[in-house]
Protein backbone atom coordinates (compact mmCIF):
# COMPACT_ATOMS: atom_id res chain seq x y z
CA UNK A 1 0.00 0.00 0.00
CA UNK A 2 1.25 3.51 -0.78
CA UNK A 3 2.45 5.54 2.20
CA UNK A 4 0.05 8.38 3.08
CA UNK A 5 1.25 11.99 2.81
CA UNK A 6 -1.08 14.32 4.69
CA UNK A 7 -1.62 17.58 2.81
CA UNK A 8 -2.59 20.92 4.30
CA UNK A 9 -3.88 23.31 1.62
CA UNK A 10 -3.96 27.06 2.23
CA UNK A 11 -6.28 28.82 -0.21
CA UNK A 12 -9.41 27.77 -2.08
CA UNK A 13 -9.42 29.70 -5.36
CA UNK A 14 -8.49 28.71 -8.90
CA UNK A 15 -5.22 27.06 -7.87
CA UNK A 16 -6.76 25.47 -4.80
CA UNK A 17 -9.19 23.67 -7.08
CA UNK A 18 -6.47 22.63 -9.55
CA UNK A 19 -4.25 21.28 -6.77
CA UNK A 20 -7.12 19.49 -5.02
CA UNK A 21 -7.95 17.71 -8.25
CA UNK A 22 -4.32 16.64 -8.63
CA UNK A 23 -4.17 15.22 -5.11
CA UNK A 24 -7.36 13.25 -5.72
CA UNK A 25 -6.34 11.82 -9.11
CA UNK A 26 -2.58 11.27 -9.09
CA UNK A 27 -2.62 7.70 -7.72
CA UNK A 28 -5.30 6.67 -10.18
CA UNK A 29 -2.93 7.31 -13.10
CA UNK A 30 0.60 7.02 -11.72
CA UNK A 31 2.06 4.06 -9.85
CA UNK A 32 3.59 5.62 -6.75
CA UNK A 33 4.69 4.56 -3.29
CA UNK A 34 3.12 7.73 -1.83
CA UNK A 35 -0.56 8.64 -1.61
CA UNK A 36 -1.64 12.23 -0.88
CA UNK A 37 -4.34 12.51 1.77
CA UNK A 38 -6.57 15.59 1.65
CA UNK A 39 -6.20 16.15 5.38
CA UNK A 40 -7.09 19.83 5.89
CA UNK A 41 -7.96 22.94 3.87
CA UNK A 42 -7.54 26.45 5.25
CA UNK A 43 -8.99 29.90 4.57
CA UNK A 44 -10.14 32.84 6.68
CA UNK A 45 -13.86 32.38 5.98
CA UNK A 46 -15.19 29.30 7.78
CA UNK A 47 -18.29 29.03 5.60
CA UNK A 48 -16.32 29.36 2.37
CA UNK A 49 -13.61 26.87 3.25
CA UNK A 50 -16.13 24.35 4.63
CA UNK A 51 -18.07 24.43 1.36
CA UNK A 52 -14.81 24.05 -0.57
CA UNK A 53 -13.63 21.19 1.65
CA UNK A 54 -16.92 19.34 1.39
CA UNK A 55 -16.89 19.63 -2.40
CA UNK A 56 -13.33 18.36 -2.85
CA UNK A 57 -13.24 15.81 -0.04
CA UNK A 58 -10.89 17.51 2.44
CA UNK A 59 -11.21 15.81 5.82
CA UNK A 60 -11.10 18.95 7.99
CA UNK A 61 -10.77 22.73 7.89
CA UNK A 62 -8.84 25.50 9.58
CA UNK A 63 -9.33 29.26 9.49
CA UNK A 64 -5.83 30.13 10.72
CA UNK A 65 -2.89 28.90 8.65
CA UNK A 66 -0.63 28.99 11.71
CA UNK A 67 -2.82 26.38 13.41
CA UNK A 68 -2.71 24.28 10.26
CA UNK A 69 1.09 24.34 10.20
CA UNK A 70 1.25 23.47 13.91
CA UNK A 71 -0.80 20.30 13.45
CA UNK A 72 1.16 17.09 13.94
CA UNK A 73 -0.98 15.25 11.40
CA UNK A 74 0.09 17.54 8.51
CA UNK A 75 3.13 16.49 6.48
CA UNK A 76 3.07 19.03 3.64
CA UNK A 77 1.86 22.60 3.26
CA UNK A 78 0.57 23.75 -0.14
CA UNK A 79 0.51 27.54 -0.53
CA UNK A 80 -2.27 28.76 -2.87
CA UNK A 81 -2.77 32.30 -1.56
CA UNK A 82 -1.86 35.75 -2.94
CA UNK A 83 1.84 36.40 -3.49
CA UNK A 84 2.31 38.71 -0.50
CA UNK A 85 1.60 35.79 1.86
CA UNK A 86 3.99 33.26 0.33
CA UNK A 87 7.10 34.21 2.30
CA UNK A 88 5.62 34.22 5.81
CA UNK A 89 3.80 30.93 5.32
CA UNK A 90 6.76 29.20 3.67
CA UNK A 91 9.15 30.27 6.42
CA UNK A 92 6.81 29.02 9.14
CA UNK A 93 6.18 25.75 7.32
CA UNK A 94 9.89 25.10 6.82
CA UNK A 95 10.65 25.89 10.47
CA UNK A 96 7.95 23.37 11.45
CA UNK A 97 9.65 20.70 9.36
CA UNK A 98 6.94 20.48 6.72
CA UNK A 99 7.30 19.75 3.02
CA UNK A 100 6.47 23.01 1.21
CA UNK A 101 4.75 23.42 -2.14
CA UNK A 102 4.08 26.92 -3.45
CA UNK A 103 2.22 28.47 -6.34
CA UNK A 104 4.11 30.75 -8.72
CA UNK A 105 5.61 33.27 -8.60
CA UNK A 106 7.76 32.27 -5.66
CA UNK A 107 7.39 35.60 -3.86
CA UNK A 108 6.77 39.33 -4.23
CA UNK A 109 10.41 39.80 -5.18
CA UNK A 110 13.78 38.08 -5.16
CA UNK A 111 14.69 39.37 -1.69
CA UNK A 112 11.71 37.52 -0.22
CA UNK A 113 12.35 34.55 -2.50
CA UNK A 114 15.92 34.19 -1.28
CA UNK A 115 14.69 34.08 2.33
CA UNK A 116 12.31 31.29 1.36
CA UNK A 117 15.09 29.34 -0.36
CA UNK A 118 17.37 29.71 2.64
CA UNK A 119 14.59 28.59 4.99
CA UNK A 120 13.69 25.36 3.16
CA UNK A 121 17.33 24.48 2.56
CA UNK A 122 18.31 25.10 6.18
CA UNK A 123 15.42 22.90 7.28
CA UNK A 124 16.14 20.23 4.68
CA UNK A 125 12.52 20.55 3.59
CA UNK A 126 11.51 19.09 0.24
CA UNK A 127 9.94 21.84 -1.85
CA UNK A 128 8.41 22.60 -5.23
CA UNK A 129 6.96 25.55 -7.15
CA UNK A 130 3.95 24.76 -9.36
CA UNK A 131 5.25 25.89 -12.74
CA UNK A 132 2.83 23.39 -14.25
CA UNK A 133 3.41 24.31 -17.90
CA UNK A 134 6.65 22.34 -17.88
CA UNK A 135 4.44 19.27 -17.49
CA UNK A 136 2.44 19.86 -20.67
CA UNK A 137 3.52 16.86 -22.75
CA UNK A 138 4.18 19.01 -25.83
CA UNK A 139 6.47 21.36 -23.87
CA UNK A 140 8.22 18.40 -22.28
CA UNK A 141 8.68 16.99 -25.79
CA UNK A 142 10.22 20.31 -26.87
CA UNK A 143 12.67 19.97 -23.98
CA UNK A 144 13.47 16.43 -25.13
CA UNK A 145 14.15 17.62 -28.68
CA UNK A 146 16.43 20.38 -27.40
CA UNK A 147 18.32 17.97 -25.15
CA UNK A 148 18.72 15.55 -28.06
CA UNK A 149 20.42 18.29 -30.06
CA UNK A 150 17.67 18.50 -32.68
CA UNK A 151 17.42 22.31 -32.42
CA UNK A 152 21.18 22.80 -32.18
CA UNK A 153 22.75 26.14 -31.36
CA UNK A 154 19.94 28.53 -30.44
CA UNK A 155 19.81 31.92 -32.14
CA UNK A 156 16.36 33.20 -31.20
CA UNK A 157 13.75 32.62 -28.52
CA UNK A 158 10.44 34.50 -28.58
CA UNK A 159 7.48 34.24 -26.24
CA UNK A 160 4.05 35.83 -25.91
CA UNK A 161 1.49 35.53 -23.13
CA UNK A 162 -1.67 37.46 -23.97
CA UNK A 163 -5.04 37.83 -22.22
CA UNK A 164 -7.85 40.39 -22.34
CA UNK A 165 -9.76 40.16 -19.06
CA UNK A 166 -8.78 43.51 -17.46
CA UNK A 167 -9.63 45.89 -20.31
CA UNK A 168 -12.80 47.32 -18.75
CA UNK A 169 -12.14 50.43 -16.63
CA UNK A 170 -15.10 49.37 -14.48
CA UNK A 171 -13.23 46.31 -13.20
CA UNK A 172 -12.25 46.94 -9.55
CA UNK A 173 -8.98 46.00 -7.90
CA UNK A 174 -8.17 43.99 -4.80
CA UNK A 175 -10.28 41.67 -2.74
CA UNK A 176 -10.49 37.91 -2.80
CA UNK A 177 -11.00 37.60 -6.55
CA UNK A 178 -9.11 40.55 -8.04
CA UNK A 179 -6.00 40.66 -5.87
CA UNK A 180 -3.87 40.26 -9.02
CA UNK A 181 -4.68 43.91 -9.78
CA UNK A 182 -3.51 45.03 -6.33
CA UNK A 183 0.20 45.85 -6.21
CA UNK A 184 0.41 45.16 -2.47
CA UNK A 185 -0.97 41.62 -2.85
CA UNK A 186 0.54 40.70 -6.22
CA UNK A 187 3.86 42.55 -6.27
CA UNK A 188 3.54 43.12 -10.02
CA UNK A 189 1.06 42.60 -12.81
CA UNK A 190 1.64 40.53 -15.93
CA UNK A 191 5.35 40.27 -15.13
CA UNK A 192 4.92 38.08 -12.06
CA UNK A 193 1.63 36.48 -13.06
CA UNK A 194 2.12 35.57 -16.73
CA UNK A 195 5.71 36.27 -17.72
CA UNK A 196 6.99 34.23 -14.78
CA UNK A 197 5.61 31.21 -16.65
CA UNK A 198 7.23 32.32 -19.91
CA UNK A 199 10.57 32.99 -18.22
CA UNK A 200 10.61 29.65 -16.42
CA UNK A 201 9.86 27.79 -19.66
CA UNK A 202 12.48 29.77 -21.57
CA UNK A 203 15.27 29.09 -19.10
CA UNK A 204 14.30 25.42 -18.87
CA UNK A 205 14.64 25.11 -22.64
CA UNK A 206 17.41 27.61 -23.40
CA UNK A 207 19.41 28.23 -20.23
CA UNK A 208 19.98 31.29 -18.03
CA UNK A 209 19.03 34.84 -19.01
CA UNK A 210 21.99 37.20 -18.65
CA UNK A 211 20.49 40.68 -19.19
CA UNK A 212 17.21 42.41 -20.04
CA UNK A 213 15.80 45.70 -21.23
CA UNK A 214 12.10 46.29 -20.71
CA UNK A 215 9.11 48.58 -20.90
CA UNK A 216 5.80 48.35 -19.06
CA UNK A 217 2.50 50.20 -19.20
CA UNK A 218 -0.51 50.62 -16.94
CA UNK A 219 -3.40 51.60 -19.19
CA UNK A 220 -6.06 52.17 -16.52
CA UNK A 221 -4.41 54.44 -13.96
CA UNK A 222 -7.08 54.27 -11.25
CA UNK A 223 -9.61 51.65 -10.20
CA UNK A 224 -12.25 51.31 -7.53
CA UNK A 225 -11.49 48.95 -4.65
CA UNK A 226 -13.51 45.74 -4.76
CA UNK A 227 -13.91 45.64 -0.98
CA UNK A 228 -14.60 49.39 -0.64
CA UNK A 229 -17.10 50.50 -3.29
CA UNK A 230 -16.70 54.17 -4.12
CA UNK A 231 -13.07 54.30 -3.00
CA UNK A 232 -10.70 54.80 -5.95
CA UNK A 233 -6.94 54.22 -5.75
CA UNK A 234 -4.07 54.35 -8.25
CA UNK A 235 -3.26 51.09 -10.01
CA UNK A 236 0.31 50.00 -9.27
CA UNK A 237 0.61 46.82 -11.34
CA UNK A 238 1.80 46.56 -14.94
CA UNK A 239 -0.98 45.82 -17.42
CA UNK A 240 1.51 45.08 -20.20
CA UNK A 241 5.21 44.31 -20.43
CA UNK A 242 7.62 43.77 -23.32
CA UNK A 243 11.31 43.08 -23.00
CA UNK A 244 14.41 41.93 -24.84
CA UNK A 245 16.92 39.49 -23.36
CA UNK A 246 20.35 38.12 -23.99
CA UNK A 247 20.70 34.52 -22.90
CA UNK A 248 23.94 33.29 -21.39
CA UNK A 249 24.45 31.07 -24.46
CA UNK A 250 24.51 34.14 -26.73
CA UNK A 251 21.03 33.81 -28.20
CA UNK A 252 18.55 36.68 -28.35
CA UNK A 253 15.04 36.68 -26.90
CA UNK A 254 11.84 38.72 -27.07
CA UNK A 255 9.01 38.49 -24.54
CA UNK A 256 5.62 40.19 -24.53
CA UNK A 257 2.69 39.95 -22.17
CA UNK A 258 -0.52 41.89 -21.74
CA UNK A 259 -4.03 41.60 -20.39
CA UNK A 260 -5.22 44.04 -23.06
CA UNK A 261 -5.08 41.84 -26.17
CA UNK A 262 -8.74 41.77 -27.16
CA UNK A 263 -9.77 38.26 -28.18
CA UNK A 264 -6.82 36.52 -26.49
CA UNK A 265 -7.91 34.48 -23.48
CA UNK A 266 -4.79 32.53 -22.51
CA UNK A 267 -2.51 32.83 -25.53
CA UNK A 268 0.81 31.46 -24.27
CA UNK A 269 3.28 30.74 -27.07
CA UNK A 270 6.99 30.29 -27.66
CA UNK A 271 9.25 29.62 -30.62
CA UNK A 272 12.90 28.61 -30.51
CA UNK A 273 15.11 28.79 -33.62
CA UNK A 274 18.46 27.00 -33.86
CA UNK A 275 20.95 26.07 -36.54
CA UNK A 276 19.50 22.54 -36.85
CA UNK A 277 15.81 23.17 -36.34
CA UNK A 278 13.00 25.00 -34.59
CA UNK A 279 10.17 24.25 -32.17
CA UNK A 280 6.96 26.21 -31.68
CA UNK A 281 4.15 25.82 -29.12
CA UNK A 282 0.75 27.43 -28.46
CA UNK A 283 -1.07 26.72 -25.18
CA UNK A 284 -4.44 27.19 -26.85
CA UNK A 285 -3.54 24.16 -29.00
CA UNK A 286 -1.70 22.44 -26.18
CA UNK A 287 -1.69 18.88 -27.50
CA UNK A 288 0.42 19.85 -30.54
CA UNK A 289 4.08 20.75 -31.03
CA UNK A 290 5.38 22.33 -34.23
CA UNK A 291 8.85 21.11 -35.22
CA UNK A 292 11.11 21.96 -38.17
CA UNK A 293 14.11 19.75 -38.97
CA UNK A 294 16.65 21.36 -41.27
CA UNK A 295 18.20 17.92 -41.78
CA UNK A 296 15.23 16.74 -43.84
CA UNK A 297 15.72 16.34 -47.56
CA UNK A 298 15.01 19.58 -49.42
CA UNK A 299 11.92 18.25 -51.18
CA UNK A 300 10.21 17.50 -47.84
CA UNK A 301 11.36 20.57 -45.89
CA UNK A 302 8.52 21.95 -43.78
CA UNK A 303 7.05 22.26 -40.32
CA UNK A 304 5.83 19.04 -38.71
CA UNK A 305 2.62 19.13 -36.72
CA UNK A 306 3.21 16.56 -33.97
CA UNK A 307 0.09 15.33 -32.17
CA UNK A 308 1.55 14.71 -28.72
CA UNK A 309 -0.67 11.86 -27.54
CA UNK A 310 1.35 8.68 -28.16
CA UNK A 311 2.70 6.55 -25.34
CA UNK A 312 6.24 7.43 -26.48
CA UNK A 313 5.58 11.09 -25.68
CA UNK A 314 6.26 12.52 -22.19
CA UNK A 315 3.62 11.51 -19.60
CA UNK A 316 1.18 10.13 -22.18
CA UNK A 317 1.75 6.49 -21.27
CA UNK A 318 -0.14 7.31 -18.04
CA UNK A 319 -3.22 8.62 -19.80
CA UNK A 320 -5.34 7.58 -22.75
CA UNK A 321 -4.86 5.86 -26.10
CA UNK A 322 -3.12 7.74 -28.99
CA UNK A 323 -5.22 10.55 -30.38
CA UNK A 324 -7.02 11.26 -27.10
CA UNK A 325 -5.81 14.59 -25.70
CA UNK A 326 -5.43 15.65 -22.07
CA UNK A 327 -6.22 19.07 -20.62
CA UNK A 328 -4.99 21.87 -18.39
CA UNK A 329 -5.82 20.07 -15.14
CA UNK A 330 -3.66 17.09 -16.10
CA UNK A 331 -0.50 19.22 -16.01
CA UNK A 332 -0.86 19.58 -12.23
CA UNK A 333 -1.29 15.83 -11.87
CA UNK A 334 1.88 15.28 -13.93
CA UNK A 335 3.76 17.82 -11.80
CA UNK A 336 2.57 16.25 -8.55
CA UNK A 337 3.53 12.77 -9.75
CA UNK A 338 7.07 13.96 -10.49
CA UNK A 339 7.31 15.58 -7.05
CA UNK A 340 6.06 12.49 -5.22
CA UNK A 341 8.46 10.30 -7.17
CA UNK A 342 11.25 12.65 -6.14
CA UNK A 343 10.30 12.24 -2.49
CA UNK A 344 10.55 8.48 -2.94
CA UNK A 345 13.91 8.51 -4.72
CA UNK A 346 15.49 11.40 -2.84
CA UNK A 347 15.98 13.39 -6.04
CA UNK A 348 15.15 17.10 -6.02
CA UNK A 349 12.23 17.72 -8.36
CA UNK A 350 12.48 20.81 -10.53
CA UNK A 351 11.45 23.53 -10.40
CA UNK A 352 12.16 23.83 -6.68
CA UNK A 353 12.41 27.07 -4.70
CA UNK A 354 16.01 27.71 -5.76
CA UNK A 355 15.15 27.24 -9.42
CA UNK A 356 12.11 29.52 -9.10
CA UNK A 357 14.30 32.12 -7.42
CA UNK A 358 16.21 32.55 -10.68
CA UNK A 359 12.94 33.35 -12.44
CA UNK A 360 12.26 35.89 -9.68
CA UNK A 361 15.64 37.53 -10.34
CA UNK A 362 14.69 37.94 -13.99
CA UNK A 363 11.28 39.41 -13.08
CA UNK A 364 12.96 41.89 -10.74
CA UNK A 365 15.45 42.87 -13.46
CA UNK A 366 12.60 43.39 -15.93
CA UNK A 367 10.75 45.73 -13.57
CA UNK A 368 13.97 47.59 -12.73
CA UNK A 369 14.77 48.06 -16.40
CA UNK A 370 11.26 49.34 -17.11
CA UNK A 371 11.78 52.03 -14.47
CA UNK A 372 15.27 53.08 -15.59
CA UNK A 373 15.07 52.51 -19.33
CA UNK A 374 18.44 50.76 -19.16
CA UNK A 375 19.77 47.26 -19.78
CA UNK A 376 19.96 45.39 -16.46
CA UNK A 377 22.19 42.43 -15.70
CA UNK A 378 20.30 39.54 -14.12
CA UNK A 379 21.59 38.45 -10.71
CA UNK A 380 23.03 34.97 -10.85
CA UNK A 381 21.68 32.43 -8.41
CA UNK A 382 23.54 32.05 -5.15
CA UNK A 383 25.73 28.93 -4.72
CA UNK A 384 23.68 25.91 -3.75
CA UNK A 385 24.89 24.71 -0.32
CA UNK A 386 23.47 21.24 -0.93
CA UNK A 387 25.39 20.86 -4.19
CA UNK A 388 28.53 22.29 -2.59
CA UNK A 389 28.48 19.42 -0.08
CA UNK A 390 28.39 16.75 -2.78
Amino acid sequence: MPKPLNIGLIGYGFMGRAHSNAYRKVNQFFTLDTRPVLKAACARSEDTIREFADNWGWESIETDWRKLIARDDIDAIDICVPNNLHREIALAAAQAGKIVLCEKPLALNAEEGLQMVQAVEAAGAANMVWFNYRRIPAISLAKQLVDEGRVGRCFHYRAEYLQDWTISPKLPQGGATLWRLDIDAAGSGVTGDLLAHSIDTAMWLNGPIASVTAMTETFIKERELQDEPGVVKPVGIDDACAFLVRFANGSMGTFESTRYARGRKNYNTFEMNGDKGSVCFDLEDAHRLQYFDNGDDDHVHGWRDILVTDSEHPYMDHWWVPGCVIGYEHTFINALADFLKGLETGERTQPDFRCALQTQYVCDAVLQSAKTGQWVEVVSDQPDPLEAQT
